[in-house]
C-alpha cells in the first residue's frame, strides 16, 4: 500500500543519533551540549560547529574530533541547528543562515528570552522551531533545560531536541508563554544558589570559621538537601520542619529570615528576572 508523501513542512525527522546536528557558537553552553552529545553516542563525524575565532575552532576539533565549519556551511549540512549564541546576536546570525535554512531542518534556539516567532518570521515559512532554557549546570550533566514548539514544531521534534539535551541533564517540556517563568527560576536559578552560599560563607566567617571551613560545611548540606528533595519525594516544608526543633537553633534562624522578609525578596526577585526576560524578547 501506497501512502501520499508528507508536506515540507510536517515531515518527520529520522532518528536522532542519525542526524548531522551543528551547535552554533562555541561558548559554555554549546560547547557543553556538543560534549553531553559525543558521550552519549553520537559519532563526532555527526557534529559540526562554529566558532569566531580561529583559535577556539582549532581547540574544539583537538578536544572532540568534531568538524569546524562556517554558519553558512552549517546550514546546508546539518539536519539540525542549534543556536547557542546571545540574544542581541540572534538577527544577525539569522539574517545570514536565512538564504541556507530549508524548511526540512530542525532550528533549537538556546537564547534567553527569545521566542520562536523572531526564527519563524526570519527563516523558510514553515520550519520547526524548538526554544529551550537550558542553565549552567549542564556543565556538569545535572543542568535543567525546559523545552517548548514552535508553531510548525512536531512531537517527533521536540523528541530529537530532548535527545540532545537529556545527556546534560533533565528535561522539561512547557508552553511558550511560561518559557520566561521558567527563565527565571531555572535558567537562572543557579545563580541564586550561589549568592546564597557567597552570604552564608561570610557569616560563617562572621561566627569564627575559616572560609575554607565555612564554604565546605555549606556546599556538602547544599548537595545533601538538593538529594533529599529529589530522592525522598517529600515536600520542602516537611523537610524543613524535620530540621526545625521547637526553641532550638534552626527556628530561631528562621524567625530571623521572616523578619527580614527574605521570602518577600524571592518573590520579588523572581518576578524581576521574569520581567526582564519578556524585555529581551521584545529586543529591549
Amino acid at each position: 500500500m501506497t501512502t501520499p508523501a508528507p508536506q515540507p513542512q510536517e515531515a518527520e525527522p529520522r532518528e536522532a543519533q542519525t542526524q548531522k546536528v551543528a551547535v552554533l557558537g562555541a561558548g559554555k553552553i554549546g560547547e557543553a551540549l556538543l560534549s553531553g552529545m559525543i558521550r552519549a553516542g553520537w559519532a563526532p563525524a555527526d557534529v559540526l560547529v562554529t566558532a569566531r575565532r580561529p583559535e577556539r575552532a582549532q581547540e574544539l576539533r583537538d578536544r572532540y574530533g568534531i568538524e569546524s565549519v562556517t554558519n553558512a556551511e552549517a546550514a546546508k549540512r546539518a539536519d539540525t541547528l542549534i543556536l547557542a549564541v546571545k540574544p542581541q546576536d540572534m538577527a544577525a546570525l539569522l539574517d545570514e543562515l536565512a538564504p541556507h535554512v530549508t524548511v526540512d531542518r530542525l532550528v533549537i534556539s538556546a537564547a534567553a528570552g527569545v521566542p520562536t516567532a523572531f526564527f519563524e518570521e526570519r527563516l523558510t515559512g514553515g520550519i520547526a522551531v524548538v526554544r529551550v532554557m537550558p542553565n549552567t549546570p549542564v556543565l556538569v550533566d545535572e543542568g535543567m533545560s525546559v523545552l517548548s514548539a514552535g508553531a510548525h514544531a512536531t512531537e517527533a521534534h521536540l523528541a530529537r531536541a530532548e535527545a540532545i539535551f537529556k545527556p546534560v541533564g533533565k528535561t522539561l517540556r512547557v508552553p511558550e508563554k511560561q518559557q520566561d517563568a521558567a527563565t527565571a527560576l531555572s535558567g537562572s536559578g543557579p545563580a541564586y544558589f550561589y549568592y546564597l552560599v557567597e552570604a552564608m560563607t561570610d557569616a560563617g566567617i562572621l561566627l569564627g570559621l575559616p572560609r575554607a571551613q565555612a564554604h565546605d560545611l555549606i556546599v556538602q548540606s547544599a548537595i545533601g538537601a538538593a538529594v533529599m528533595l529529589r530522592d525522598s519525594g517529600e515536600h520542602p516544608v516537611k523537610l524543613r520542619e524535620a530540621v526545625t526543633s521547637p526553641a532550638g537553633t534552626t527556628i530561631s534562624a528562621i524567625r530571623e529570615l521572616e523578619n527580614h522578609g527574605v521570602r518577600a525578596a524571592l518573590l520579588a526577585a523572581l518576578e524581576a528576572a521574569r520581567d526582564r526576560s519578556r524585555e529581551l524578547a521584545s529586543g529591549n
